[in-house]
């Protein structure tokens, strides 16, 4: 019997292929589809669901599909023993379905429909496991981005102001006056909170209490880009205003603080957490200086090494009994030599290697950072995160291949599990080759960019630094025996995030829970009761029973009835 897995597999895998050859179509002619479908009528009222089809969505939907027909194909093995695995599944397609109907949407209020749908299925797959760490780390995903989420319902509402919703015709007038400016604010707002960026980045790193291949998902063509898609379709908005320096300072402070925290993250699917949120910051800073081409490129080719990194990480903690301290590894390349390969390639793309995908967009952004008036604090602080990306790139391969194996002495470790393999194998061709097919797809006319030399070897050289010191800063000898060189306050400080959890976590449960316990006390189930709901309840019911008692006729009863006792009191008071 074929399992629902491999049927879904093949059926995305086809639907990916035909969007990737209706993209180049689209690309070739400069084709844009809007489609309007009427769903209801009413006088002079139309609601209407519009779908935009360019080059843009096609492509993200084809690359969206392909990662998730892997990613489901690689679940069938990884997700073989759960009871529950078509759950899982449906899952897992009602969260790609939520995220096809974000991209396709040139309207706010379906565009709600998927971003709400993108939190809500995200909340059920951090919780699959049911346990009291996995329902903490949900309740910490799902209220974050209820911010953004409000974010974009009051933009929905302030674009009342155009008649429409259909943001995707009002970009322009919507720069022009200061007060419409405020629905930019907002959906920069929105974006923020669902690419975790600061100060909402606690969740990301906590949403990895999900299983890997939902992991392998969100933190590549899902949840998490979805608020960069959003701000490249409002891109028109953030070009030289105020709103895009702050947010270059946010992404780039992101980008900075992820990179360190990865430094002294020992949690290996955190690792490759910390690494999702420093390229969303790269892809957020580089956005903000207005190349929206060039953040959308490194969001494809991110998403296929990411999706790799997180397969292939998944691969070594099921072989490890679900093990994912990565002191506990070690000499793996001997007992797992194409996983660790695998590893070692999406690793190397994800650190910019030449010719791998990560290369041609990631080297791309940071001649563009060089070639743009940025000061100097910018321009370090982007050269110095992607060092620190380059330093524990090279700390995981550090930790997982060279030494001895530091786990328990029984434990078989093999490459078997075929099907886990072959979804490997579907990236792998694609992480070496997807970067300069894009290259020449999203950007057909070359860019002429001149710079110095130095200038030209600075971002090899920052590679090459941050690879040599990932290694020698994580030697063993460095950190047991030289125990004066190690501050234990600042190593706590950088690798919690710069305390983000703690403060997100505290501040929820002290602040806001309790705020918002005493007002649904005293107002909603207080006041607003006393004067609102009950009020009236009390009202009515009492003019019901005087209204009742005249419409069935009482009153000559109870008149008579009265007359007759108070005669007899006065008889028995003459008597």
């Amino acid at each position: 019997m074929i399992s629902l897995c491999i049927i879904f597999f093949y059926v995305l895998l086809m639907i990916s292929l035909s969007l990737f050859m209706n993209c180049l179509y689209f690309i070739i002619n400069d084709y844009v589809l809007l489609i309007e479908w009427d769903l209801l009528m009413l006088n002079s009222s139309c609601i209407m669901m519009t779908i935009l089809f360019d080059w843009m969505s096609l492509l993200f939907m084809s690359f969206v599909l392909l990662i998730s027909s892997m990613v489901i194909y690689y679940s069938n093995d990884y997700m073989s023993d759960d009871k529950n695995l078509n759950r899982f599944i449906m899952l897992v397609l009602m969260f790609v379905l939520s995220m096809m109907f974000l991209i396709v949407s040139p309207n706010l209020i379906s565009i709600l429909l998927g971003w709400d749908g993108l939190g809500l299925v995200s909340y059920c797959l951090v919780i699959y496991y049911q346990n009291e760490k996995s329902y903490n780390a949900g309740m910490l995903t799902v209220l974050s981005n209820r911010i953004g989420d409000v974010a974009l319902l009051l933009s929905i509402a302030w674009m009342l102001n155009f008649g429409s919703w259909n943001y995707i015709f009002y970009l322009e007038s919507m720069k022009m006056s200061f007060e419409m400016q405020f629905i930019s604010y907002m959906i920069v707002l929105a974006a923020l909170t669902k690419s975790a960026q600061i100060p909402f980045s606690s969740w990301l790193p906590a949403a990895m209490a999900a299983p890997t291949p939902v992991s392998a998902l969100v933190h590549s063509s899902t949840l998490v880009t979805a608020g960069i898609y959003l701000l490249i379709r409002f891109n028109y908005l953030l070009i030289n205003t105020l709103l895009s320096k702050i947010l270059l300072l946010i992404s780039v402070l992101t980008m900075f603080m992820a990179g360190l925290g990865a430094n002294y993250e020992f949690d290996l699917k955190k690792i490759i957490a910390l690494s999702t949120l420093s390229q969303l910051g790269l892809m957020m800073s580089i956005l903000s200086m207005g190349y929206a081409k060039l953040a959308f490129f490194h969001l494809l080719t991110h998403a296929l090494f990411k999706a790799l990194l997180f397969m292939c990480a998944g691969y070594m903690i099921h072989n490890m009994n679900n093990n994912q301290d990565i002191r506990l590894m070690g000499n793996l390349l001997n007992m797992m030599p194409l996983t660790i390969s695998c590893l070692n390639v999406s690793n190397l793309a994800l650190c910019g290697m030449p010719f791998l995908s990560g290369f041609y967009s990631k080297d791309l952004i940071l001649e563009m950072v060089s070639l743009s008036y940025l000061n100097i604090m910018i321009f370090i602080m982007f050269f110095l995160s992607t060092g620190l990306t380059v330093s524990y790139s090279f700390r995981l391969v550090y930790y997982t291949l060279t030494g001895m194996m530091n786990y328990g002495s029984i434990n078989l470790i093999n490459n078997n599990y075929l099907i886990m393999m072959k979804s490997m194998m579907g990236l792998i061709f694609l992480v070496m080759s997807s970067g300069s097919l894009l290259s020449w797809l999203i950007i057909p006319t070359p860019l002429m960019i001149c710079l110095p030399m130095k200038l030209k070897l600075l971002t090899l050289m920052v590679s090459l630094m941050g690879g040599y010191l990932g290694y020698e800063l994580n030697q063993f000898k460095l950190s047991w025996k030289n125990n004066n060189l190690i501050n234990f306050n600042l190593i706590n400080f950088l690798g919690s995030m710069w305390f983000m959890p703690m403060i997100s976590t505290m501040s929820m449960n002290n602040i806001f829970l309790m705020m918002s316990y005493y007002i649904t006390k005293n107002m909603d189930q207080g006041w607003n009761e006393y004067l609102g709901g009950q009020s009236i309840y009390n009202f009515m019911k009492l003019n019901s029973k005087k209204s009742n008692f005249i419409e069935l006729n009482k009153l000559n009863v109870h008149l008579m009835s009265f007359i007759f006792w108070i005669i007899l009191l006065i008889m028995i008071y003459m008597y």
